[in-house]
């Protein structure tokens, strides 16, 4: 389904093949560090080939502003879960995994929605949400899950994730903006996953990506990082392990 507002129209990637080379060409705001995760960096940038009828992308005219990505997985095998504690970092690396394998599908889990710094605030983030719900549905599942980095907690990184989900407002709405539109989107938390996202790297390397010292031993608060990094100076490494929120979104897939 294309939908519109403005000039702005949300596509299902799969309508308009053409864009596929072109969904990278937004000015986002990801901090420095994350395309250092090493399974994002090794198969996020195949998402869009691989996985075509689970991505969205939103023009304004000839320019890409935002796109959404999602893959399917099997989240019933053993030692599988639909909503893995290793969050972003396992429901991609199985995505891949079984369709080199051949394997069946049984759930699809939204990745990102990254939407160009010149159009945020529009409300284009709830409506690429809505996009990615309709290509699950569009592809047989009746729930979309996805690994949700609340967009503020990175002004609290010392705040346990799960007691910042639990923050809401008077009106009983998570305080995040990013959760609350999740939520206001019929989506549901369910859990933490502790540990979606891994950065690591040496020290030498963090004080690239950062332009932070890195010059002593344990935590270091990093701007963006919505926890901690622990910096180990006799190892001469430092990690980043990111929690995320799993949240689930029903559908409404279509049948017959």
């Amino acid at each position: 389904m294309t939908t519109a507002h403005d000039a702005i129209l949300i596509t299902p990637l799969a309508e308009r093949p053409a864009l596929i080379p072109r969904v990278y060409e937004i000015d986002d705001t990801w901090p420095a560090f994350v395309p250092h995760d090493l399974v994002g960096s090794a198969l996020l940038g195949l998402v869009v080939r691989e996985f075509t009828a689970y991505c969205v992308v939103a023009t304004d005219g000839d320019r890409v502003v935002a796109r959404g990505l999602a893959v399917p997985f099997d989240g019933t095998g053993e030692s599988r879960e639909e909503m893995p504690d290793q969050g972003w970092d396992r429901v991609l690396s199985w995505a891949f995994q079984d369709r080199w394998s051949g394997r069946s599908v049984t759930a699809a889990s939204a990745l990102e929605i990254t939407v160009d710094q010149a159009y945020l605030g529009r409300g284009l983030s709830y409506r690429m949400l809505e996009a990615l719900r309709d290509a699950a549905a569009g592809q047989g599942h009746d729930a979309l899950v996805a690994p949700v980095r609340p967009t503020a907690k990175h002004l609290h990184p010392g705040v346990p994730m799960a007691e910042y989900v639990g923050r809401l407002r008077e009106d009983g709405l998570p305080e995040d903006p990013w959760l609350r539109v999740h939520v206001r989107n019929g989506g549901t938390v369910e859990k933490v996953a502790p540990a979606s996202m891994t950065v690591s790297g040496s020290l030498a390397q963090w004080r690239e990506w950062t332009g932070l010292p890195f010059d002593r031993d344990g935590e270091t608060e990093v701007p963006g990082a919505l926890v901690p990094v622990r910096c180990e100076l006799a190892h001469d490494r430092a990690v980043y392990a990111e929690p995320n929120v799993w949240i689930r979104h029903r559908t409404g897939r279509r049948t017959g």
